[in-house]
């Protein structure tokens, strides 16, 4: 069966992500760098198909890596937390330009810190796309939070 041409690229960037994710999770590096690449590719990758909470949480691991230095780790544990206390996450309209860097251009960098510098790179490009979204990111952050603490 041949895939339509937007479902056999879909397929391709996941087996890049997938390429890319054996490097990250083998990564020596405790601040757990793959979180990054977790976020930004569910966020470039975000279609009408997609949960909510994927593109929420894509979304708030992004802005707090690029615009509080989050290290993965930190995301990670956010995200749990947030994961606990929220049940419904609002439907987030992308723009359909997330970014100059993709998975592709991630890999095409040699491994090692050039290849960590470019993942954060390309987090900060898909941010940068999506950084209109901000007030809703950083609603839906406090709102959970407020949430536990009733």
């Amino acid at each position: 069966m041949k895939l339509p041409k937007r479902e056999h690229e879909k397929h391709g960037e996941r087996d890049l992500f997938h390429e890319l994710s054996f490097y990250t999770l083998s990564h020596a590096d405790p601040s757990f760098i793959h979180q990054h690449v977790v976020d930004a590719y569910a966020v470039q990758t975000a279609d009408d198909h997609s949960k909510p909470i994927g593109v929420v949480f894509g979304l708030v691991g992004l802005y707090l890596h690029v615009e509080k230095n989050f290290t993965g780790r930190q995301v990670q544990q956010t995200h749990m937390r947030l994961g606990r206390r929220r049940k419904s996450w609002p439907h987030l309209v992308l723009p359909e330009q997330r970014g100059n860097i993709t998975v592709a251009d991630v890999l095409a960098t040699p491994p090692g810190s050039d290849r960590d510098e470019m993942i954060h790179r390309w987090c900060t490009s898909t941010w940068e796309a999506c950084k209109h979204l901000r007030l809703e990111i950083v609603a839906a952050i406090e709102g959970a939070t407020r949430k536990s603490d009733e």
